[in-house]
C-alpha cells in the first residue's frame, strides 16, 4: 500500500513538473499592466463597446499611440510557444492584434475584461484554427496566411478582390532565408524542414493585392479599423506580404495609415499620412491586401 501511495506521488509530481514546463510564466506572456488597464478605464468612460467593431478597432489603435515599436515581439521562449501580449512594445503584427483582441474582448460583460480574457482572443486571432497547440507552428506567421485562417473562420472578410485586386506571383518564404533572427528557429533548426513545407503551402495559395495606383480611388471604400496588409515585390519579381497597419478615416475625410513604423522611420505607433501617399514613398511596395474584421 505504502508503495503505491509512493508511485501516485511520484506519478503526480512529474505531471505537474510536465504541465508547468508546457506553460510559460505569466509575467513572459503578459506585460504592460498599467498600460491594459488604462485602456479598460477609457474603454469605459468612451464606450467603446456601443461602436461597430471596426471603429472600436481604431479607437484602441488611437490609445496606443506612441507606444514604443519592439522587434520580435512573439519571440519570446526557445521551445515553448504561448499566446501573448505586450504594451509595452510592439511591431506592426502586435499593433494591429493587440488592437482587434482588445476591441473583441469588449463583448464581453466588463467584469471579463481581464489580461487572461484577452490572451484568449489573442489566441483567437493569432493561431491556426484559434488554437495554440504549445508548438511553434501552429502559429500564423504570414500575413497571408492569417488572411485564410481568419477570414475561413469568419473572424474577418477578404475584400482585396471585391475592391479590384489582381493576383501577382507569391513566395512566402523570409523565415527560412532569416531564420537566424528568429529565437525558436535559432534554438530549433529541426523546424526548419517543417517550416519549409509551411511556407511552400501558403505560397502555392493565390495572392492577390490591389495595385498602388488604384488604392486613391478605393479608399472611400474602406473603413476605419481594417486591417491593410502592405504588399512587397523583390528583386526576382515576386511578391510577400512584408507590413501591415489599420486604415484611420479623419475627421475631414482622409483614409489615414495607422501603424507601429519601425526604428528607421519613427520607432512607434502612428497615424501616417494618407494611405496612397504613404505607399508611394516605397519603390518596393506594390500594393494592399484589406480585411475587414467581422466580430
Amino acid at each position: 500500500m505504502r508503495s503505491r501511495k509512493i508511485i501516485f506521488a511520484l506519478v503526480l509530481l512529474c505531471s505537474t513538473a510536465l504541465a508547468s514546463e508546457s506553460r510559460l510564466p505569466f509575467k513572459t506572456v503578459f506585460k504592460g499592466q498599467d498600460q491594459f488597464n488604462r485602456l479598460v478605464a477609457m474603454a469605459k468612460s468612451d464606450d467603446w463597446k456601443s461602436l461597430p467593431i471596426g471603429q472600436r478597432t481604431a479607437a484602441v489603435g488611437q490609445a496606443l499611440l506612441g507606444t514604443r515599436y519592439k522587434h520580435f515581439t512573439l519571440e519570446i521562449d526557445n521551445r515553448i510557444e504561448a499566446p501573448s501580449v505586450n504594451f509595452q512594445g510592439v511591431d506592426c503584427w502586435t499593433f494591429f492584434e493587440i488592437s482587434l483582441a482588445f476591441a473583441r474582448m469588449l463583448d464581453e460583460p466588463d467584469s471579463n475584461w481581464s489580461p487572461e480574457t484577452m490572451l484568449h482572443y489573442i489566441e483567437l486571432d493569432r493561431y491556426r484554427g484559434g488554437e495554440c497547440t504549445g508548438e511553434y507552428l501552429s502559429r500564423l506567421h504570414y500575413l497571408e496566411d492569417w488572411l485564410y485562417d481568419n477570414d475561413r473562420r469568419g473572424l474577418v472578410s477578404d475584400l482585396t478582390r471585391q475592391l479590384g485586386g489582381t493576383g501577382v506571383p507569391h513566395s512566402a518564404r523570409e523565415m527560412t532565408q532569416g531564420w537566424r533572427h528568429y529565437r525558436y528557429l535559432a534554438s530549433n533548426r529541426s523546424l526548419l524542414g517543417p517550416l519549409g513545407q509551411m511556407e511552400a503551402r501558403v505560397s502555392s495559395r493565390p495572392l492577390y493585392e490591389i495595385p498602388k495606383n488604384r488604392v486613391a480611388k478605393i479608399e472611400p471604400k474602406l473603413q476605419s479599423g481594417d486591417v491593410i496588409g502592405i504588399i512587397s515585390r523583390d528583386r526576382g519579381g515576386l511578391y510577400s506580404t512584408s507590413h501591415v497597419g489599420l486604415a484611420l478615416r479623419g475627421s475631414d475625410g482622409t483614409l489615414h495609415f495607422m501603424h507601429a513604423s519601425a526604428p528607421g522611420n519613427y520607432g512607434k505607433v502612428v497615424v501616417d499620412s494618407r494611405l496612397s501617399t504613404y505607399l508611394a514613398r516605397f519603390r518596393t511596395d506594390s500594393g494592399i491586401l484589406v480585411a475587414r474584421p467581422l466580430k
